[in-house]
């Protein structure tokens, strides 16, 4: 989605040029495949974080431009509402000391950004939702400066027909209404890119795909929305609500949603980028001036524009990627499935957990996905964002009997998916004392049964029994996360009960804070 797109007219015949040229892109695309013209193996991976700016009262600040402006940094870029930035960390190659290299560089990083946020009164937040965002701040006002943000948006409200519906019920149960997609804006996540080459690319995917409840029962982080608790992990329905261009009568039919979790598993990547053609209506027709067959006859490498405008309009938790990098194609594996924070060491622990684990179940002799239902998967992705640490979820029996048990999440990521973690981040190079470190993270979050949603949901009903309104306990809780999100020690550690105060926020004191400066 980095496309520059102008927010002009779109016609029909601008849209029955642009199918015309994403079915050629998917031929090009074959051509591609069955000529073996990508790029051979080079174990890199790429990593990037979606942020939150707030105020020092812990209310969501609407001013990524201004702040941009004096970070003044091509790393960090805008996202879809003007209280989020995103960072982007260059690849790296999976080896050696590349976990604490990539620490280094977040704290580096964010810690700069910081410091410039600070200068306008505002904070930098990496958390999954910001625990104070209610309805009346993510608007169409809200939204970036950006052409590809109106276009968007415009295209998915005429695609909708009518508001967009949040009907969610968790701990507690949320309804909200939207006129547009800026609620999608709430969600903010980390995405791991993992390079691979189109043997490898169905076996990759497959497993992220088998992990991603495991991911999200560890690393969620994102319990609240428009001042209600929700699921542990609420970004999945919240995006995927407010992102749905279904009207109910298409719902009830069965056609599917933009942000899904798929249904089957695959065999290529060309299985996804088929899907993603043929299931979804082009939501942004813009065509580039590249004519992708023919600069495959002349022996040339297309960049398959339009393939992946529109493949970044799908949004799966798995997203197939392909882009040209110094004249030469490649694929990507995108994993979108985990909030942003709670800490920098947080984060590494779940890229370290997640790159192993890939890695190992995707050169399984027998894979996990020959056991496991697609079914089963998607139900303990549901599991797993509803429960969190707590969830239980369906995993292959050992040996040769065959079938599903029920099992415990933390019971399943220490006895089982931790030890494979370590052996794929042998597999990559990566050094054992990293490796021991963020793992170790991973295996004392489950053995404590604590992540950033758990401390969350007890840190708020903390605030509440100390007296503290509903919004002032969820202002409070999101001013003591982020004072122990600057300290980096994970969240594990962070102590639940603290000496709270505050007083309610009051209309007057939210419109101040959301105003940009």
């Amino acid at each position: 989605m980095g496309e520059k797109v102008a927010a002009d007219g779109i016609d029909l015949a601008d849209r029955e040029r642009y199918r015309r040229k994403l079915h050629e892109c998917l031929e090009g695309l074959q051509r591609l495949l069955r000529e073996k013209r990508f790029d051979r193996p080079r174990n890199l991976m790429g990593l990037e974080i979606e942020l939150n700016l707030a105020g020092a009262d812990g209310l969501p600040r609407m001013m990524n431009s201004q702040v941009l402006e004096r970070i003044a940094s091509g790393d960090f870029q805008t996202e879809l509402a003007q209280c989020n930035l995103e960072v982007n960390i260059l690849p790296h190659r999976l080896s050696g000391r590349v976990l604490d290299q990539l620490a280094e560089e977040l704290r580096t990083g964010l810690g700069y950004a910081e410091r410039k946020a600070r200068e306008v009164a505002a904070r930098i937040v990496m958390i999954g939702i910001l625990p104070t965002l209610h309805a009346n701040d993510l608007t169409a006002a809200s939204l970036s400066e950006n052409d590809r943000y109106v276009l968007l948006n415009d295209q998915m409200r005429a695609a909708r027909g009518e508001d967009f519906a949040l009907d969610i019920r968790g701990v507690e149960h949320l309804v909200s209404r939207s006129p547009s997609i800026a609620p999608e804006a709430a969600c903010t996540s980390v995405q791991l890119h993992l390079q691979v080459t189109p043997g490898r690319f169905a076996a990759v995917w497959n497993a992220a795909q088998a992990i991603a409840a495991a991911q999200v029962a560890v690393g969620a982080n994102s319990p609240f929305l428009f001042g209600r608790e929700l699921w542990r992990e609420s970004r999945p329905p919240v995006f995927q609500q407010a992102t749905d261009t279904r009207s109910p009568e298409l719902q009830a039919q069965g056609v599917r949603p933009r942000t899904w979790f798929g249904e089957r598993w695959v065999d290529s990547a060309y299985d996804l980028f088929e899907e993603n053609v043929r299931y979804f209506p082009p939501l942004l027709p813009v065509c580039g001036s590249q004519e992708p067959l023919r600069v495959l006859d002349e022996g040339g490498v297309p960049d398959l524009a339009e393939l992946t405008l529109h493949n970044g309009t799908v949004y799966r938790w798995n997203r197939p990627v392909y882009a040209v990098a110094d004249g030469v194609a490649h694929l990507r594996v995108e994993n979108r499935v985990l909030p942003a924070g709670p800490t920098v060491d947080d984060v590494i622990a779940n890229t370290a957990f997640y790159y192993g684990l890939v890695r190992a179940l995707a050169e399984e002799p027998r894979p996990v996905w020959s056991r496991l239902p697609f079914a089963a998967a998607a139900r303990n992705f549901d599991a797993a964002c509803r429960y969190g640490i707590d969830a239980t979820l369906a995993w292959p029996r050992p040996g040769r009997s065959g079938g599903l048990a029920d099992v415990p999440a933390v019971r399943l990521v220490r006895k089982e998916l931790l030890p494979l973690a370590a052996r794929g981040l042998d597999a990559w190079g990566v050094e054992p004392a990293d490796r021991d470190h963020y793992l170790g993270i991973i295996e004392e979050r489950c053995r404590r049964r604590v992540n950033g949603a758990s401390w969350q949901a007890a840190a708020f009903h903390h605030a509440r029994r100390q007296g503290l309104d509903r919004d002032a306990a969820l202002a409070a809780m999101t001013r003591r996360y982020g004072e122990l999100m600057h300290t980096g020690t994970p969240v594990h550690t962070w102590p639940v009960a603290w000496a709270v105060g505050g007083r309610s926020a009051v209309p007057g004191q939210r419109q101040a804070a959301t105003e940009g400066a």
